[in-house]
């Protein structure tokens, strides 16, 4: 055992190791991965193309979650919608107002947390229960501000998709969208 440490360490001090013990899996919940399904088959009504999964997207959506179930009430205080970002974490804290001024705090958020290339747009959905992918997707659907992010309408029109996150825990869920393709494989938690 000491031995392969010790040859972990070596190859690490190298620089030229191809393993990383940092790395993580991002898999999806049983709710996370029916909201990623039933958004695309959404998109598949309004002749659009599917987005493909992201991992990267997924991590930021499942870390955000979790920070809003911990932390937004003190942030709501202050009049941030969910889309803000607590002092709690390892990241920019940032109030989101409803007049937008501080959107670049949350767009940047894919790049501090998972070395996404670009921005990422999100959509977020509280409920007083659990949060279902159904109660989101509809929520969502009759939002005038949520919607057009869903199926490319209004200022969201020239925009193509191509990487999509989601996070659910409790009675929060959110997705991000992507214009960088991020490929991955969906894995389901055990």
């Amino acid at each position: 055992m000491k031995f392969y440490l010790l040859l972990l360490l070596l190859i690490s001090l190298s620089g030229k190791n191809t393993f990383h013990a940092s790395e993580e899996k991002i898999c999806l919940n049983s709710e996370e991965q029916k909201l990623f399904m039933l958004i695309n088959d959404y998109r598949k009504t309004k002749n659009l193309k599917a987005i493909s999964f992201s991992a990267k997207l997924t991590k930021v959506a499942q870390v955000h979650v979790r920070d809003l179930m911990d932390n937004y009430h003190d942030a709501n205080k202050d009049g941030c919608n969910p889309h803000s970002w607590s002092t709690k974490g390892n990241w920019t804290a940032c109030c989101y107002t409803p007049d937008h001024k501080q959107a670049k705090c949350m767009w940047a958020k894919p790049k501090e947390i998972a070395e996404y290339p670009t921005f990422g747009y999100e959509i977020a959905y509280f409920s007083s229960d659990d949060a279902t992918a159904e109660e989101g997707l509809e929520g969502w659907k009759k939002s005038a501000g949520h919607n057009p992010l869903l199926i490319n309408s209004g200022i969201w029109s020239k925009v193509q998709w191509k990487a999509m996150g989601v996070g659910m825990y409790k009675n929060y869920g959110v997705v991000w969208f992507g214009e960088t393709e991020d490929v991955s494989e969906i894995v389901t938690c055990e």
